[in-house]
């Protein structure tokens, strides 16, 4: 299923779309998506509702974070090569991990504020990962299992913050906004393997990045095994897993940051696309 969420910030409903790429709306049978509906059992009840019989959704309704109640965002870095060497890194012998700000959170096409002063906002197209049961030291073999499902995501950042503020990544990619997420989440029986998947971002029409999530260095696997080895996963969990190279700090010979105007347009496949204005 494509499970989404609509509606104003701060009211959104669920919804799934049917069969047609129609959304329908859910919220006579659902309260919402929250962490528990990301267990495989509530997963196969909305599978088994006819969405036909659901009421539409109106077009050109806001599409919000496809799961509500995410308590931990966490970000893996340089988990492309092209991307590592662009950045003039070395290529990470384990994951680098941060987090995001829950507060950074946002729908997929809503605008995206540059913090006052800013002169370094970047974009960053990801694979996000949706927790579905509790993942505590799991190994690779079984990590999948405990994944609900795929969505794209825009690691939105500000460079001066993350890079020229003691090091702390975090402080770059928190602003109010900056995690993009949707427009829905796949559910993992739709999508068996995340490493096939597609990625495409433009900036005012220009492609900056273009890739597949089969180039990433540690796949979905590893990292949702690497981090369970040192922190608990809970069900609703967002994890994002690194982005390509083409960020606007890699443009050579001179980097290419967002202005207020810009608009960014996102792709993956079968996880669809964003896009936000920059104000």
């Amino acid at each position: 299923m494509k499970l989404l969420r609509h509606g104003p910030i701060g009211a959104e409903k669920p919804g799934a779309l049917d069969a047609d790429g129609q959304p329908r709306d859910l919220s006579l049978l659902v309260p919402d998506f929250t962490p528990d509906w990301m267990a495989p059992d509530k997963l196969r009840a909305l599978a088994a509702i006819d969405l036909r019989r659901m009421p539409l959704v109106p077009a050109g309704t806001r599409l919000g974070v496809p799961v509500a109640g995410v308590r931990q965002f966490v970000a893996i870095g340089l988990n492309y090569r092209k991307h590592a060497a662009e950045s003039g890194l070395e290529v990470p012998k384990e994951p680098v991990v941060f987090t995001k700000a829950l507060t950074s959170l946002a729908g997929p096409d809503d605008d995206v504020v540059l913090p006052e002063g800013s002169v370094a906002g970047d974009w960053e197209i990801e694979l996000g990962v949706v927790i579905g049961t509790t993942a505590r030291r799991v190994p690779v073999a079984q990590a999948l299992s405990h994944v609900a499902g795929y969505c794209l995501a825009n690691d939105v950042s500000e460079r001066d913050w993350q890079i020229k503020r003691n090091g702390q990544w975090g402080k770059g990619k928190s602003f109010d906004g900056f995690g993009p997420v949707g427009p829905w989440l796949v559910t993992a029986d739709e999508l068996p393997d995340p490493q096939a998947i597609p990625l495409e971002l433009s900036v005012n029409g220009t492609v900056r990045q273009r890739s597949s999530t089969a180039d990433m260095i540690f796949p979905v696997a590893e990292i949702v095994s690497y981090l369970s080895q040192f922190m608990t996963l809970l069900p609703g969990d967002l994890v994002i897993t690194g982005t390509p190279e083409g960020v606007g700090l890699g443009i050579k010979p001179a980097p290419v940051f967002l202005q207020r105007g810009d608009v960014m347009q996102l792709s993956a496949g079968p996880l669809g696309t964003q896009r936000q204005r920059v104000v």
